[in-house]
């Protein structure tokens, strides 16, 4: 089974207060072919502290790559993307948009803000779990990542 760069399985943070989202998105990427570890925060104030290593996240581990929702309480995705630009620890992290916005303001802005891709989520179950798929057979299979600091 392929894992990330290092051998190890491939860590990636999904920021997304959808609980359906969240399942479809766990189940597509269990049922991919790329060993992972999945952990999920719900805004974006939860994704900097996991990311910055606070409470209650001391432990976690750096992400591969970030599974980004743009519309969420607290802290949105867009709030996010740019503390994370503008972090140089946190900025050479992937951040992969995947979103039900399909509005072009958000796919400049999110661009702008230096997300590596924007991906509007598909409705349907199957075409989900295809993009999913898809994404996570790119950056783990294909694109080289950096090593972690």
């Amino acid at each position: 089974m392929p894992k990330n760069f290092n051998g190890n399985p491939a860590i990636i943070l999904l920021v997304e207060d959808n609980d359906a989202d969240v399942r479809l998105t766990q189940e597509a990427l269990l049922d991919g072919k790329i060993n992972n570890q999945i952990h999920r925060v719900e805004n974006g104030i939860d994704a900097l502290a996991f990311l910055r290593h606070e409470a209650p996240y001391e432990d976690s581990p750096r992400p591969d790559i970030i599974l980004l929702d743009l519309n969420m309480p607290r802290m949105d995705g867009r709030e996010l993307l740019k503390i994370i630009n503008d972090d140089p620890a946190l900025s050479i992290i992937p951040v992969i948009v995947l979103t039900t916005s399909e509005a072009e303001q958000d796919i400049s802005k999110s661009y702008a803000l230096r997300a590596n891709c924007y991906i509007s989520k598909p409705v349907d179950y199957q075409n989900f779990t295809e993009v999913v798929r898809s994404i996570e057979q790119f950056w783990f299979s294909i694109v080289r990542l950096p090593e972690p600091n």
